[in-house]
């Protein structure tokens, strides 16, 4: 991809281009350069239906696509979120269950998904191959405009809700997916607090109930208000439309033709209009509760959220732009003043709330702590205020300014969206004022908007500027509610009371014909959900022959050189004068005892001061000379080895002109950096504690996997140390001993330093375009002479795995993440690239119909880590426990069992290919070539593995049932569940968990 080329349409072909726009029906309302992202953007409107559309053109090869309702729920019952679910459940052209699936099984996509709003819906998706994406295209416009679930009352009950009962006899039960995907999310504090903050400050609009749905409402939504809820939305005139990439524009306008003309004009774009909240003449208060664990210490477990509704009206460009900048100045960084200030002051664990969130029609600001004492509520508050008055008064410091100002520059410019496609990226950005009415074009612009910002402060100061912000949108701003978030280790088991309560009404008030006959559509949904579709409906859905697929895997240019005895690793790409440098240390001669400082000691080389620099002045130094700097631990099994790949690293990234201040800062942060601020110390600790108990909640089959991984080899364990169960347990032992033995502590974190840093094992990785490498080699070199060269070591074992028996980490959740594991290679496994296809397929059939569609989890899946040998299977959001572990078992008997016809081992194929060699940018490359060498893999490995994906057959399916048989009959069980769950499979199971409380 040449990003640096700016396409060009001569007046003849965009004369011709129009002509056919004409021809199918667009009339052109404005075409524009973007010279920020060398785009054309032309912005349409269909005649017939209203229905708008932008399309962008420019050489990027990663094209997307993307439709947007604007669905404005009026209730809680979660609409929008069901119908977005439910639309991709067949159509009138693919006449299938899930066409959704078969695209993420046979299809090239860098993106494929969908996602509710709060007032709008999307659907986008993204592929760098053009013949795929017209396929996805079009599935994508059939789904939305004409789908089956309209008509499919077990659809609107499979992805909705339903009540499930298996036998006459037995208890009845909700299921749904959307129902059990928001049971998780409203088993989350931090969500918990989101959506109360967000519900309270807009009481009067649609922001006041929740699009994603409310378990204990989702239940009253009938059949009737879902399918009319489609009628009135899903229509072209409620429709904004937007194409980006190297396509022909022409053939975009073609397709949609093909759909947008088979409908007359509609209101519905009228009826969907979001009012805007008026204005509170006075601040409220909102105390709730959220589920706690039993015989938790609840002493520190209230939460504080200050939120203010900024305007009534949508702000223009310039003052978001101005707020952005502000909220990064009081909230972006560590050394930012606001974060820093409420964190110092010892009242709370971790910062609460978005700051500016402005991609709704009104903007809004939120901050607050969690981990407050119920005595120092009010103090939090105080805080919050009396900083914001203060920084309104006193201003911030020049070298803040310029240190925020340096760091959105950087990231507009350098248009970095990591693994999200730029035109997804791109989309959501014009979409927030398109969805209103608003010009889409100039959110795409930021330069113009920019030089005024930078010339205003420049010419008025900072305080002229930022000030009259605060007092304006938030001093003086009656519209504030604040939440207090109460722990209550009743909430759980109450929540789940009056579920039972409710169902067990429901119950009383049927016949013994009624339950019979709910039995009965039980079983014949089940059988609908599990029974495969026909070889012509499957044949329907488009898709790409192996002819369509490149033979070789994506080829990253890279040189080895050495400097000064390092080895260093270059790959000449064209990143817009961007420079990348990862600076690899090891970590393998690090004390056993010292492991678990790791994350610490990393994070504190940031965000601690040296002799001549406090770490705020530190912190403002990156943030005016680089894009960032970050420094992590990295693990990872090598195959064929004992010994784990064990590393440090250090990333960074800036222009090419500031080469020589990058590494510098490189060097101070690991050389310069004291290890003397006991109390910063400790709220990083604090920190980090609070971040692991969300993540339990939130992520716990995150938190599954790294347990089993741990139970399984060396490098999981290791990695579990660092990031799992093991390392909340060593952090809240940790904060004890902060008061208690701070010297030790110190002593610890200065010997990981002289154990990590040598040349001697080091390794350095650098992705520019040539030249730039090349003119960084002498700073490069200095950076190196800088280092000693024989590490400080006192090596120790780290040969240690936990026990291998199955554990429940039990918490207080509404759902469950259910994982099993084992290692296949101990079982005489020899790596074949056909497992790739084999493991996605599994997750893409047997576990998506088994735990998902019929199961009722938001997700199951399986994951091969070839580097380790481990096989492991996770659900996610998941109302099984023992249910979902027999599923996993079967998957043998499903591959001893399975049939394919060429179509469909073809798309499993195609599907592992873009699973393998996925999309990058330029930076992403040169890292993922990186990570390939620390784990010895070759050019030569790659293209023997892609050789072995392309001739996977039949025979390698039912052969890999052996290996998989070792998770069913030797494989470890770990479940992040609630007690009561843990319970019943203990009762089924004796001793099947050893029990393990966490929260």
């Amino acid at each position: 991809m040449q990003a640096n080329t700016i396409i060009f349409w001569n007046f003849k072909e965009m004369d011709e281009s129009h002509d056919i726009a004409e021809k199918l029906g667009f009339e052109k309302i404005s075409e524009q350069t973007i010279d920020e992202y060398k785009s054309t953007a032309v912005l349409y409107k269909h005649k017939k239906t209203g229905a708008e559309v932008m399309s962008v053109s420019n050489d990027d090869e990663n094209k997307v696509f993307g439709i947007v309702f604007r669905t404005p729920p009026e209730d809680s019952t979660g609409i929008p979120h069901i119908l977005e679910h439910s639309v991709f459940c067949g159509s009138r052209k693919y006449p299938l269950k899930d066409p959704f699936v078969e695209l993420l099984k046979g299809s090239l996509h860098t993106f494929l998904n969908a996602f509710t709003s709060p007032d709008r819906t999307c659907y986008p998706v993204a592929s760098t191959n053009v013949k795929d994406f017209y396929n996805l295209v079009d599935v994508y416009l059939d789904a939305v405009f004409f789908p089956k679930c309209i008509e499919d009352f077990q659809t609107f009950q499979q992805e909705g809700w339903h009540y499930e009962l298996n036998n006459p006899a037995e208890d009845i039960s909700f299921k749904g997916v959307v129902f059990n995907e928001m049971k998780g999310i409203y088993s989350q504090p931090d969500r918990i607090l989101g959506r109360v903050s967000r519900q309270a400050l807009f009481p009067e609009n649609t922001y006041g109930v929740d699009s994603g749905g409310d378990p204990k409402v989702i239940p009253k939504l009938t059949f009737e208000e879902f399918k009319d809820f489609h009628r009135r939305y899903y229509h072209p005139g409620n429709a904004k439309i937007w194409f980006y990439g190297d396509d022909d524009p022409n053939e975009r306008l073609r397709i949609l033709s093909g759909y947008l003309d088979q409908f007359e004009a509609s209101s519905a774009s009228n009826e969907s209009k979001v009012q805007p909240q008026k204005l509170f003449s006075a601040p409220k208060r909102i105390i709730e509760k959220y589920p706690a664990g039993e015989g938790e210490d609840l002493k520190k477990k209230h939460m504080v959220c200050l939120n203010w509704l900024l305007s009534e009206e949508p702000l223009g460009l310039e003052t978001e732009l101005a707020l952005g900048f502000l909220d990064h100045l009081l909230l972006g960084t560590p050394a930012s003043p606001l974060r820093r200030i409420l964190l110092e002051s010892g009242l709370g664990d971790a910062i609460v709330g978005g700051g500016i969130e402005d991609e709704l029609l009104q903007p809004q600001f939120s901050v607050g702590l969690k981990g407050v004492s119920d005595s120092d509520i009010q103090k939090v508050e105080e805080l919050v205020a009396d900083t914001l008055k203060k920084l309104a008064e006193e201003g911030f410091a020049p070298e803040a300014v310029e240190a925020s100002m340096n760091t959105i520059e950087f990231s507009l410019r350098e248009n970095n969206t990591g693994s999200f496609p730029r035109g997804l990226s791109l989309m959501l950005r014009s979409i927030g004022k398109w969805i209103y009415d608003m010009d889409p074009f100039e959110p795409l612009r930021y330069e113009k908007r920019l030089q005024s910002l930078k010339a205003r402060i420049a010419e008025e100061g900072s305080k002229a500027v930022f000030s009259p912000l605060i007092e304006k949108f938030i001093l003086n701003n009656p519209h504030r509610v604040t939440v207090e978030l109460q722990p209550d280790p009743d909430k759980a088991s109450h929540d789940e009371t009056v579920e039972k309560e409710i169902l067990e009404k429901v119950r009383a008030g049927m016949t013994e014909e009624d339950l019979a006959e709910l039995a009965r559509a039980t079983q014949e949904l089940r059988l609908k959900q599990e029974t495969p579709d026909p070889p012509e409906a499957l044949r329907s859905v488009p898709s790409l022959s192996l002819q369509d697929i490149p033979r070789k895997p994506i080829h990253v240019p890279t040189e080895i050189g050495e400097i000064n005895g390092v080895k260093v690793l270059q790959h000449d790409l064209f990143t817009n004068d961007v420079v990348y440098a990862e600076i690899v240390f090891d970590m393998s001669l690090l004390k056993k005892e010292h492991l678990q400082l790791v994350p610490l000691f990393c994070q504190s080389l940031l965000e601690m001061g040296t002799k001549d620099m406090d770490f705020v002045q530190l912190n403002q130094l990156i943030g005016r000379k680089t894009g960032g700097i970050s420094v992590y631990p990295f693990t990872s099994s090598v195959r064929g080895k004992v010994d784990p790949c064990t590393r440090i690293i250090v990333r960074g990234k800036a222009m090419a002109g500031r080469v020589e201040d990058l590494f510098n800062l490189m060097n101070c942060i690991l050389q310069e950096v004291q290890f003397t601020e006991q109390q910063r110390f400790k709220q990083l600790v604090c920190q980090n504690k609070a971040r692991m108990e969300s993540q339990l909640r939130g992520s716990g089959h995150g938190i599954a996997a790294a347990r089993m991984d741990a139970k399984l080899n060396v490098a999981g364990w290791i990695a579990e140390q660092m990031r799992g169960i093991s390392y909340l347990e060593f952090l809240r032992d940790l904060e004890k001993k902060v008061d208690q033995d701070w010297d030790e502590i110190a002593s610890s974190l200065e010997g990981i330093r002289k154990s990590l840093l040598s040349r001697k094992g080091c390794l350095v990785n650098m992705t520019a375009d040539g030249k730039n490498i090349t003119n960084s080699t002498n700073f490069l070199a200095k950076f190196l002479d800088s280092l000693p060269s024989d590490p400080f070591s006192e090596t120790g074992s780290w040969h240690a795995q936990l026990s291998s028996g199955n554990e429940a980490i039990v918490i207080p959740t509404q759902v469950n993440y259910v994982g099993k594991a084992a290692n296949i290679y101990e079982t005489g496994y020899q790596l074949s690239g056909s497992a790739y296809v084999i493991s996605k397929h599994i997750r893409n059939t047997w576990l998506w119909d088994h735990i998902r569609v019929s199961g009722g989890a938001y997700g199951g899946f399986c994951d091969f880590d070839t580097h380790s040998g481990v096989f492991s299977y996770l659900s996610y959001r998941d109302p099984n426990l023992l249910k979902t572990l027999d599923v996993y078992d079967g998957t043998p008997s499903f591959l001893r069992e399975i049939e394919l016809d060429d179509d469909t081992l073809t798309k499993a194929i195609i599907g592992a290919i873009g699973y393998v060699d996925p999309y990058r940018l330029p930076n992403a490359k040169g890292y993922s070539s990186l990570l390939r060498y620390l784990r010895g893999i070759t050019d030569e490995e790659r293209e023997r593995r892609r050789e072995e994906i392309l001739s996977t057959s039949l025979k390698d399916f039912k052969e890999f049932a052996d290996a998989v048989e070792a998770v069913k009959n030797n494989g470890v069980v770990v479940a992040v569940a609630s007690p009561e769950d843990v319970a019943v499979a203990n009762g089924e199971r004796p001793g099947f968990f050893d029990v393990k409380k966490v929260l």
